[in-house]
């Protein structure tokens, strides 16, 4: 960012108090500003129409239009970064996984209290400094979940050849992702068959909305697809989302391999870390192992990545024309973590040859 330009951050929502709290987080940082707020999409149109915001922060639940049909807007006639500001009651928590399909870059829950809670104050600043860190490849994150949403009829074909046989799995497929990776994780899983290798996940996202994100890939998906519980065996044809509250770690129990996880400090700026998790199936699955590391930004993944493949197993890295954001991928590839470097079309062929 150039000297003396600050991120210009519009915020829609009707709440006058947490728009008043979040303006004064906001511009106490040097390189941001709350230049204008509006307490419902038609006045935040008007306020688009005059000056374009480098990040838009949206509340879901406003009158008048709610933040979904208004973000589609957005994302057809003027895209900008959007982090959505949800409440984590059921229909929000839905609605917001709903929002990073169509393009979102990010949720942050929506706190009771925001004035005393800095907690939230370094994870508001940090997802609109994110959300500004892709504003040259929104339209990537738009691409996506038009890739998604084209083969709607294919997915619900596939939805409905579930197997239902527990399988122990031989192999365990473990995938990291971050920024984007809501949009890359649909995109692959609803395109596998229901017969694949066990597939553990760790995707960056607030643990008040990972149970949504596994409940939308189980619906979308011919997968069985499941927020992470302690104890669960991992089947063929399964899919395990680490809970955003815990680290996640595989584990192997005779001959099946065991989902387990714990609290702990966060490694790499995150928990669920992508490292943790990748570490644990190098650990238990050795060369029964396939890591694959998506879009994120930062460098978690990559350090596990190279565990998993001095383990034996084999590892790959998503491309840089394919990813929102190549910062995970590009670090595993730069410490040699990764053996192939592949685009989403072809992880999906290489899953499917896993079968």
């Amino acid at each position: 960012m150039g000297a003396g330009k600050k991120i210009k951050v519009l915020m829609v929502d009707d709440l006058e108090v947490a728009v008043l709290a979040v303006e004064h987080i906001i511009n106490q940082q040097p390189d941001m500003v709350l230049y204008a707020s509006a307490s419902n999409p038609y006045d935040a149109v008007k306020v688009i129409s005059k000056e374009t915001p480098d990040v838009i922060l949206l509340d879901i639940q406003m009158p008048k239009m709610d933040g979904l049909t208004f973000l589609r807007k957005i994302m057809s006639q003027h895209p900008v970064p959007v982090v959505m500001f949800s409440s984590v009651a059921e229909k929000g928590s839905a609605n917001a996984i709903k929002a990073l399909q169509l393009g979102a870059v990010s949720i942050l829950p929506k706190p009771k209290s925001i004035i005393n809670n800095f907690e939230f104050h370094n994870e508001l600043i940090t997802s609109l400094r994110n959300a500004y860190a892709v504003k040259g490849r929104i339209g990537k994150l738009i691409d996506r979940h038009n890739l998604v949403s084209k083969d709607k009829a294919h997915v619900m074909s596939a939805a409905k050849q579930k197997l239902h046989e527990d399988t122990p799995t031989q192999k365990v497929i473990a995938i990291g992702a971050s920024t984007g990776g809501t949009q890359a994780l649909h995109y692959i899983l609803d395109r596998l068959p229901p017969d694949v290798p066990g597939i553990v996940i760790v995707q960056h996202m607030p643990g008040n909305f990972t149970r949504w994100f596994a409940e939308s890939l189980d619906n979308s998906s011919a997968l069985h697809v499941f927020e992470a519980k302690p104890g669960m065996v991992l089947q063929r044809g399964m899919a395990v989302v680490a809970n955003g509250f815990y680290h996640m770690v595989l584990k192997s129990s005779g001959e099946n391999f065991v989902v387990t996880t714990h609290d702990g400090p966060v490694i790499n700026l995150h928990k669920p870390s992508v490292d943790v998790l990748f570490a644990s199936v190098a650990k238990s699955a050795g060369s029964n192992g396939i890591g694959i590391l998506l879009t994120g930004m930062g460098n978690d993944g990559a350090s596990g990545l190279l565990e998993m493949k001095k383990a034996g197993a084999y590892t790959v890295a998503q491309d840089e024309h394919s990813s929102v954001v190549f910062g995970m991928p590009q670090s595993a590839i730069k410490i040699d973590a990764a053996e192939k470097v592949m685009n989403l079309n072809e992880i999906i062929n290489f899953i499917k040859s896993c079968c």
